[in-house]
């Protein structure tokens, strides 16, 4: 099952303050915040990466595989109710992220 146009733009219009962005992939998505990968998701569902901050904020959510063969992310479809929350966990996972790897100049042709 792939996740509907609908349910990205409607995650995208509930964060308007955030420089989220989402990168389609095998009929899922990528959602991210100033580059850095926040969530996923997967079969209309929000899954968000459980980094240390994410999971000290949400101690009692539910967990679960984004898809067959995943570890298992922190279902967040019920964090969407508390806007301050959920910004809050992805400006949390956000700074748990490692720093960008630096990225290999190109071989000249």
């Amino acid at each position: 099952m792939t996740t509907s146009a609908a349910t990205i733009a409607h995650i995208l219009d509930t964060f308007p303050n955030l420089n989220l962005t989402v990168k389609r992939m095998f009929g899922e998505a990528a959602l991210y915040l100033d580059g850095v990968v926040v969530a996923f998701i997967c079969d209309d569902t929000l899954f968000i990466k459980p980094t240390p901050s994410a999971l000290a904020l949400l101690p009692d959510a539910e967990h679960g595989p984004a898809y067959p063969g995943s570890k298992d992310y922190i279902i967040g479809s019920e964090t969407l109710d508390d806007l301050d929350l959920c910004t809050r966990v992805f400006r949390a996972v956000q700074s748990d992220a490692p720093p960008p790897k630096a990225k290999k100049p190109a071989k000249p042709r």
